[in-house]
C-alpha cells in the first residue's frame, strides 16, 4: 500500500458487509453446516451440532415469547460461561429481544443499577458462581420474592422486572427454571417465530453491554445485529477461520471478547466453540485444547502467562493450535515468542477495539512479522475508518500522537437512555471518540500509546476510577478519595486509592475493603490503600494523580522499612 500522508486509514475488503440479523445468519449457517459440531461445553459435558443447538435455541426463543416478552424488551443474562448463556444469546436475537450482558462479578448495587438503567423485563441467571451467590443477592435486593408467583413479579427496587429464569434444576420461589422455559416453547408454533423474524431489521438494537463511565455510572453501549454480525465475521476472517476450526474460548461471554469474537466469529464461519470451564482456569483450558484438538485459543496476556507457567504444561499436546487472539493489554515480546513457539500458534493475532465499536477496529494478520504483532495492534479492519487527531480535532501526520477516532458499520447505536453521553462520544459526522492515544505509522499500523481517560485495565477488565470513587464516597467516614492505577506484574495494572477521612473519623484498610465486598466487583476493590491528610494539587485545585502514582510506585520499590505495606 502507499505510504500514508496523514493519520487516516479506511479498510478495504474483498467481502462485502452482511446485511442480515443474527437469526438469519444463524439459520443460514445451520443450513450449511447443520451436522458439524457447533458447541462443546467441557464442564457441563455438552456436545451439540449446529442442528442440535438450533433445536435448543428455537425452544428457548419460543419460551421467551410465551412469557409475553415482545420485540425490543430487554432480557438480562447474569451468569458465567455455559451452554445456557449461548442459547440465550441466539434465542433472544431470534425473538427480537435485546440481550443485556451482566458481568458475573457484579454485586448488588451494580446489578440494581444495570437492571433499572435499561428496564430489564426478564433476568436469566445462574444460581451461583465462585464467591457470588446470585440467588442470595437477588433475595437481598428483592426480599418480597418469597411470597410472589413467578409469572407476575412486583418488586419495589426493580419495578420493570417481571420474570426471573434460573439456570438450574432446584425450584426457587419466584423463579422459572431454564427447563420450564424450554417446556413453554415446545407447544409454540414455529410460525410465530417466523412471523417475528420477518419483523426484525439488521439495524435493530439487539445487545446492551455496560461500560463504566468516567462520570461514575456505567453506560449501556447498545449494539445492533449489523454491528456484531459483521464484526464477528471479519475478526474470524482475519484469522482465516473456516468450518474446520475449533475455537477455545476461556474468556467471559458477557464481554465482546467471548460473545462476538468467540461465538459470532465461529458462527459466521461454521466453526465450533469450546468452553473449557465456567470461568478461567489455566489447567482446564490447556486440557480442553488437548482433548478437543482446538485450532484457536483466546485470552488476555495474564491468561497466556498462567497457562505457560503451569508446572505440567509439557504434558498437554497443543500441536493442533494454529491461531488465536490476544487482546485487553499489551503483549510483551517474550510472551509472544512463547505463544508462537511453545503453544504452536504461528498465526496468532493481536486485536484492538472497544465495546462501543462492536468491538474490533484493528487486528494483526498472520503474515505480519513478530515485531509488528508485538509493537502494534495491526492494521484497520475492512469497512472501518480511523483517524488520529490533535486536541483541536485536526488529523495529525503519520507517527504523531493523538486521539484515535473511528467510524463505520461497527460504531454502536448509542448509550441506552443517555443522549447527552452518546453525543459526547459520537460526533455529528459519525466519528466515535475512543479516548485512546495512538499513532499510525506510514504503513497504517497502529500503536496504542496511552489513554486520554484515566481508565485502568486490570487483567483485561476495564475499571474507571471515577466509578469506584463515587462508590467509596458513600462511606460515612470518607471526606475525599482519589483512585488510580499503577503497573502490576500479574494483572497489568493494580488499583490504588488515596483516602482522606473526615475529622475525628477512624477507618482501617480492612474495614474499607469489607465495605466494598459484596457491593462492587472484586476487581474494583483497591489493592493499595493509603490514608492521607491532603492530596497533591495544581494551582487551580485539580488533584495530581500522576504525583500520587509516582509516589506509590517509588514506595513499593523501596526496601521494606517496617511500616505497613500498601
Amino acid at each position: 500500500m502507499d505510504k500514508l500522508r496523514k493519520s487516516y486509514v479506511s479498510g478495504a475488503g474483498e467481502h462485502p458487509l452482511t446485511y442480515e440479523t443474527i437469526g438469519e445468519a444463524f439459520d443460514r449457517i445451520v443450513g450449511d453446516y447443520g451436522e458439524r459440531e457447533a458447541l462443546v461445553v467441557c464442564h457441563q459435558d455438552i456436545r451439540w451440532t449446529y442442528r442440535e443447538l438450533a433445536a435448543e435455541v428455537e425452544k428457548a426463543a419460543a419460551g421467551l415469547v410465551a412469557l409475553g416478552l415482545e420485540k425490543g424488551d430487554r432480557v438480562g443474562v447474569w451468569a458465567p460461561n455455559s451452554a445456557e448463556w449461548v442459547v440465550m444469546q441466539y434465542a433472544t436475537a431470534k425473538a427480537g429481544l435485546i440481550q443485556v450482558n451482566i458481568n458475573p462479578a457484579y454485586r448488588i448495587s451494580e446489578l440494581e443499577y444495570a437492571l433499572n438503567k435499561v428496564g430489564c423485563k426478564a433476568l436469566a441467571l445462574a444460581s451461583a458462581f465462585k464467591s457470588s451467590d446470585y440467588v442470595a443477592m437477588m433475595a437481598e435486593l428483592a426480599p418480597e420474592l418469597k411470597g410472589q408467583k413467578k409469572n407476575c413479579l412486583e418488586l419495589a427496587r426493580l419495578p420493570a422486572l417481571e420474570h426471573l429464569i434460573l439456570f438450574g434444576d432446584e425450584p426457587v420461589p419466584g423463579y422459572y427454571r431454564y427447563r420450564d422455559i424450554l417446556e413453554l416453547g415446545r407447544d409454540r408454533r414455529r410460525e410465530e417465530l417466523i412471523r417475528i423474524a420477518a419483523s426484525l431489521d439488521p439495524d435493530d438494537a439487539i445487545n446492551i453491554q455496560f461500560t463504566s463511565g468516567t462520570t461514575g455510572s456505567p453506560k449501556g453501549a447498545t449494539l445492533s445485529h449489523f454491528n456484531i454480525v459483521n464484526n464477528g465475521f471479519f475478526t474470524g476472517a482475519s484469522m482465516r477461520i473456516t468450518e474446520q476450526d475449533r475455537i477455545c474460548v476461556p474468556v467471559p461471554l458477557y464481554h465482546c471478547f467471548g460473545m462476538v469474537l468467540g461465538n459470532l466469529a465461529a458462527l459466521m464461519h461454521g466453526a465450533a466453540v469450546v468452553y473449557p470451564n465456567d470461568g478461567f482456569d489455566p489447567g482446564l483450558t490447556l486440557k480442553a485444547v488437548h482433548d478437543e484438538r482446538c485450532t484457536a485459543l483466546y485470552g488476555v496476556p495474564t491468561m497466556f502467562i498462567a497457562e505457560l507457567e503451569r508446572p505440567d504444561f509439557a504434558k498437554y499436546d497443543l500441536t493442533s493450535l494454529r491461531t488465536g487472539i490476544m487482546a485487553g493489554a499489551a503483549c510483551p515480546i517474550e510472551l509472544m515468542k512463547k505463544v508462537v513457539g511453545d503453544m504452536h500458534m504461528g498465526d496468532f493475532t493481536i486485536a484492538y477495539g472497544m465495546t462501543e465499536t462492536s468491538p474490533i477496529s484493528f487486528q494483526t494478520h498472520p503474515d505480519d512479522s513478530l515485531e509488528r504483532r508485538v509493537s502494534t495492534v495491526g492494521r484497520i479492519h475492512p469497512h472501518v475508518e480511523v483517524k488520529i487527531v490533535d486536541e483541536a480535532g485536526r488529523v495529525v501526520a503519520p507517527g504523531e500522537k493523538g486521539e484515535l477516532m473511528t467510524r463505520g458499520y461497527s460504531v454502536m447505536i448509542g448509550y441506552w437512555g443517555d443522549e447527552d453521553k452518546t453525543a459526547e462520544a459520537i460526533d455529528p459526522a459519525g466519528w466515535m471518540h475512543t479516548g485512546d492515544l495512538a499513532t499510525l505509522d506510514g504503513d497504517g499500523y497502529c500503536r496504542i500509546v496511552g489513554r486520554l481517560k484515566d481508565m485502568v485495565i486490570r487483567g483485561g477488565e476495564n475499571i474507571y476510577p471515577r466509578e469506584v470513587e463515587e462508590f467509596l464516597f458513600h462511606h460515612p467516614a470518607i471526606e475525599d478519595v482519589a483512585v488510580f492505577g499503577i503497573p502490576d506484574k500479574k494483572y497489568g495494572e493494580a488499583l490504588c486509592a488515596w483516602v482522606k477521612l473526615k475529622e475525628a473519623a477512624n477507618l482501617s484498610k480492612e474495614e474499607l475493603r469489607t465495605f466494598c465486598d459484596g457491593q462492587i466487583a472484586h476487581y474494583k476493590i483497591p489493592k493499595h490503600i493509603r490514608f492521607v491528610d491532603a492530596f497533591p494539587m495544581t494551582v487551580t485545585g485539580k488533584i495530581q494523580k500522576f504525583v500520587m502514582r509516582d509516589q506509590i510506585i517509588a514506595d513499593l520499590a523501596a526496601p521494606a522499612t517496617g511500616s505497613e505495606k500498601e
